[in-house]
């Protein structure tokens, strides 16, 4: 199967307070463009170290506009055409429905007995209005099982999480609460995962 760099987003504002983004459009804040553009940086280095061109990769990103921002800060620093690249609606992040914009401590304060048992059952549980890791998984796996050519892929922790499980390199009680790190780089390669920061 193709080899996939994947890159989070850069920080946004609510990153930094720890809101609960989804859906919603929150662009990156200035750590987060330094980021991107740090991974931008690392990309450049493992295709210099692999023998590769970035005009030979594929590019796609989730809808979101931070996503695309960190997208269009890659491809400058790769000195690629800033826009020219894919948009797949499948990479989106994972949906908190009313959730959004809270804290977890807020949506915590709200519903206690909902959020016990999203911690308890956080893969197949659905916020209200939203949608669980189960419904995520089902929409990255048909996007990597469509993919034909090694490609750069800039979206979300959720997605992350969920293309890990897809791939069998973790489960969905140890992806469930795996952190990935922004201004990183991740290879998905011949059923591996390495992480370059």
């Amino acid at each position: 199967m193709p080899t996939i760099y994947y890159i989070r987003h850069g920080e946004t504002e609510w990153n930094a307070l720890g809101r609960l983004q989804g859906a919603q459009d929150v662009p990156l804040n200035k750590l987060g463009r330094e980021q991107s553009v740090h991974a931008g940086r690392i990309l450049a280095e493992l295709l210099r170290r692999d023998s590769r061109s970035a005009s030979s990769l594929s590019f796609v990103a989730s809808p979101l506009g931070r996503a695309r921002q960190t997208m269009e800060l890659v491809r400058g620093t790769l000195k690629l055409p800033r826009s020219a690249y894919a948009i797949d609606d499948r990479l989106r992040e994972l949906g908190y429905g009313e959730w959004e914009g809270s804290t977890l401590a807020e949506a915590q304060a709200r519903d206690p007995e909902l959020f016990a048992r999203r911690e308890a059952e956080k893969w197949t549980m659905t916020p209200p209005g939203g949608e669980s890791y189960v419904s995520l998984q089902a929409r990255v796996g048909e996007w990597y099982r469509g993919l034909a050519a090694d490609t750069v892929a800039v979206a979300h922790g959720g997605t992350a999480r969920a293309l890990m499980v897809v791939l069998g390199l973790e489960t969905p009680e140890s992806a469930a609460d795996l952190a990935t790190e922004q201004g990183a780089v991740y290879v998905f390669s011949d059923s591996t995962l390495a992480k370059y920061s």
